[in-house]
């Protein structure tokens, strides 16, 4: 019987890229998404993934809908904590509201997911976790004290909760993409996106696969071994 793999904000972008290399990979893959219903049905249409509608900041709709997922599909296995948004501007500009909205969905969602999933990996003694960070959390970026915030704050999440659950047999680790080719940055403005590239050591875009492909390596068992790390995939805009 395959893994359950679940994958939030697993339908478009970097999400909908993990999510169809999982199912490639054999698992059986459910996917949240939060409120393009459109894109939702396109989606599984394309792919045959189920998906779920629900709010990843919502506690109380994290618990209720893991567990109806488990009772639909089986125990999931495999946490993929992908959901994000962005509400940028410069601190003197941003409103309570638009930090608030940031850090709930991006961090506060990945207390609310590895929550209503762990004591059952805890329970089986197995579980891969895995936690999309940003170049942004690691670096900074101008704009973005909020979605910065977040991102930092996942990495360090990461690191707390691998020492939590390497005893038993859960792996919990982080992704730092960088400048992803998706539909929100091909919105940034031409003359900005160029000046980006140009920051970029490899003189490109990443491509969404790529960074699912990093997550199959930390969901496999080869990488067992492998906990509380980062894997930073930025084409060489930020080392450390």
């Amino acid at each position: 019987m395959s893994r359950v793999a679940l994958v939030t904000g697993g339908t478009r972008g970097i999400g909908e890229a993990i999510s169809v290399a999982l199912k490639d990979a054999g698992y059986t893959v459910v996917a949240n998404y939060a409120g393009n219903d459109e894109a939702a049905k396109k989606f599984t249409q394309e792919t045959g993934i189920a998906t779920y509608k629900f709010d990843v900041s919502d506690y109380d709709a994290c618990q209720s809908t893991v567990a109806q997922i488990e009772n639909d599909f089986g125990p999931v296995e495999v946490l993929i904590n992908n959901a994000g948004i962005t509400r940028d501007g410069t601190m003197h500009r941003m409103n309570f509201e638009q930090w608030n909205a940031v850090i709930q969905t991006n961090l506060t969602s990945c207390f609310n997911m590895c929550h209503a999933v762990l004591n059952g990996m805890r329970e089986r003694e197995f579980g891969r976790i895995v936690n999309i960070g940003s170049v942004n959390g690691q670096a900074g970026q101008y704009g973005q004290v909020n979605y910065a915030a977040a991102k930092s704050g996942i990495h360090g999440f990461t690191k707390a909760l691998a020492q939590e659950g390497a005893a038993k047999g859960i792996t919990v680790n982080a992704i730092a993409p960088g400048y992803i080719a998706t539909d929100m940055v091909r919105a940034v403005p031409e003359n900005v996106l160029e000046k980006i590239i140009q920051r970029i050591p490899v003189g490109r875009l990443g491509e969404a696969h790529e960074i699912a492909r990093g997550v199959l390596f930390l969901v496999s068992d080869d990488a067992g071994f492998v906990t509380g790390s980062t894997m930073s995939i930025n084409g060489g805009q930020h080392m450390y």
